[in-house]
């Protein structure tokens, strides 16, 4: 079983003065397996987590209710009822059993041999509202029924539905040390392994700490040892003053009952001291797994964790969030900022927090086809994963757009960091693949304003003169019509694509106000060619022109431009020359597509 949806009503940031049991203030849709919540602070994904832990509760010993501060809030007005709906799905008879009082019927769609069929199944609905009545909230407790009021779940039936987290600031070092209630030890008290007895009823730890404990008394006891002669009996001295002449001390290891000596237990590494946070983080996690792997356990089972990351360096991030994808009984919510782990994670997983909503990227809810899942999976590192924590992003097909977008956008004015935009080097046409990631299917608006940079690739004669576009070739007015047919397509949507007016970057900006300055850049790079030096008169050549053409051509004979070195020498000289205005660049018809691109996402 798993949750398959979470609603809520008036909790915290998620709310509205109308309350309507109908129309849920946010629905999360999850998926069986792995569930990734990104988004920036304050997005909402700390909320998403408590609200499923105020209904289901933790296997922690820690006390989970209800708080003013949990009753969404306008202006000065407080809601007087906040509600929260959890449905399962994917409910096995086994565990059907835990709750036939509680549970209902419902199609549902079940992989049977790789193929989606429709079958009725048990589906359990859980509903939690609470009410403020004179500034006091009255007490409730859990329902569950189909009805959309429920009955109330007994404490047995509530057991089987705990869940497992591991907070974001978690202290794994006092968590797994030897200590009273520890969690270590509510971990392995529950696990199979420790419930087993023989015939005295006694678990075998219990009789090998029995006589480890009477062995150490006999040790105190024995008149003839130094323990017995330098230890107890100077305090039985001392006892027999201040109590009594019969009262005798005593020394063993405490109670042998399992529960107390699993609390004298720690988790550690084998041949491993003063351990860091990080180590210790990640053996937390492995005890916790441990407790969800029970193979007697007919509940729930779901591991919430906030901030994976927290203390694991990025090469940690990326084994555990790898290992956690191959538990297949376990359903996993997790909120992260890292792009490494998102870097790992199947796009399908991915549910981002924005806007007082959530965006699940599962197949159907954007309009990425299936096969552009399969590539994304492929491509999406730890650099292009940025897209999912930026405000904006700028899409961009190749080093040199993403070496020059922040210099030209310092030269407007505008600071691409500061504005939390990401440039996302594709570096390819492939662009579509990555912009969709944005498009709902729905046709809702997440309003992450995305531009896509691209050449319009229509190569010039020799002379530099470009044909019409009746007179192009076939493979240039497919490339036009497509980008045509795509901007129409986007219009109305925060994805704008942004096309050079003329050829290339290179092109553009060796026509633009900038053409002294890119020239230099060239002169500098290709200082080897003849053509790209100034004559006796410290003028470019008139064969510049041409010869550029033929480098961007890769015309036979020629060597190409180095284009990331171009574009790095040319970044620093526009980063130096304080005679590029901003005027002059937001006018220039050759650098409005850049500009356009710049001014849409900051």
């Amino acid at each position: 079983m798993y949750i398959s949806t979470l609603k809520l009503w008036n909790f915290r940031k998620y709310g509205s003065q109308d309350f309507d049991v109908k129309k849920p203030d946010l629905t999360v849709p999850f998926n069986k397996g792995m569930n990734i919540l990104i988004g920036e602070n304050d997005s909402g994904k700390t909320t998403i987590i408590d609200a499923i832990k105020l209904v289901l509760k933790t296997h922690a010993y820690e006390w989970i209710k209800v708080e003013e501060s949990d009753f969404f809030t306008q202006g000065s007005v407080i809601a007087e009822t906040l509600r929260i709906e959890i449905e399962f799905s994917g409910i096995t008879n086994k565990e059907a059993a835990n709750f036939t009082e509680w549970c209902g019927t419902e199609d549902e769609d079940v992989n049977v041999e790789d193929k989606i069929e429709r079958q009725r199944r048990p589906k359990l609905h859980l509903i939690y509202q609470v009410e403020r009545r004179d500034d006091r909230i009255i007490p409730t407790d859990v329902r569950a029924g189909m009805d959309g009021y429920g009955n109330m779940l007994t404490a047995e039936a509530k057991d089987y539905l705990k869940c497992t987290f591991l907070k974001a600031l978690r202290d794994a070092d006092s968590e797994l040390a030897a200590k009273k209630n520890s969690r270590l030890s509510q971990i392995l008290k529950e696990h199979s392994e420790f419930r087993k007895r023989d015939e005295n009823g006694l678990h075998e730890f219990e009789e090998l700490f029995e006589k480890t404990s009477t062995d150490i008394r006999a040790k105190f006891s024995d008149a003839q040892s130094g323990y017995n002669k330098n230890i107890k009996n100077v305090i039985d001295d001392f006892v027999t003053s201040f109590i009594d002449d019969l009262v005798e001390s005593a020394f063993d290891l405490g109670l042998t009952k399992i529960n107390h000596i699993l609390e004298k237990m720690s988790l550690g590494v084998v041949g491993g001291k003063n351990l860091g946070l990080g180590t210790m983080n990640r053996l937390f996690m492995a005890a916790e797994l441990l407790h969800l792997r029970k193979p007697d356990w007919n509940g729930l089972r779901l591991c919430m964790i906030e901030e994976l990351e927290a203390h694991l360096h990025p090469q940690a991030q990326l084994k555990i969030i790898n290992r956690l994808k191959q538990e297949s009984e376990v359903q996993f919510i997790l909120t992260t900022h890292s792009p490494n782990i998102s870097s790992q994670a199947d796009l399908k997983d991915i549910i981002i927090c924005r806007n007082d909503d959530v965006f699940p990227l599962s197949e159907g809810s954007t309009k990425l086809k299936k096969d552009s899942y399969k590539y994304l999976e492929r491509f999406l590192d730890v650099t292009k994963s940025n897209l999912f924590f930026s405000r904006g992003n700028i899409i961009v097909e190749g080093w040199s757009e993403e070496i020059l977008l922040p210099v030209i956008a310092k030269k407007l004015g505008l600071n691409l960091t500061k504005s939390e935009v990401s440039i996302i080097n594709v570096a390819s046409t492939a662009y579509l693949h990555f912009a969709k990631i944005f498009l709902r299917a729905d046709g809702a608006k997440m309003n992450t304003a995305v531009s896509i940079v691209t050449d319009l690739d229509n190569r010039p004669d020799d002379d530099g003169t470009f044909k019409l576009l009746a007179d192009e070739d076939k493979t240039f007015k497919t490339r036009f019509d497509n980008l045509e047919l795509l901007r129409k397509d986007l219009v109305g949507s925060d994805v704008m694509i942004c096309i050079a007016s003329e050829w290339t970057l290179e092109w553009c900006l060796f026509k633009s106000c900038l053409s002294e300055l890119f020239k230099q850049a060239i002169a500098q790079v290709h200082s080897g060619a003849n053509e790209f030096k100034k004559d006796a008169n410290c003028n470019y050549k008139p064969e510049f022109q041409q010869k550029l053409i033929f480098k961007l051509s890769k015309k036979q004979g020629e060597t190409a431009i180095s284009k990331v070195e171009l574009a790095s020498v040319f970044a620093e000289l526009l980063e130096k020359d304080i005679s590029i205005s901003k005027k002059m660049i937001e006018e220039d018809p050759y650098l409005t597509y850049l500009v356009n691109a710049i001014k849409h996402v900051c």
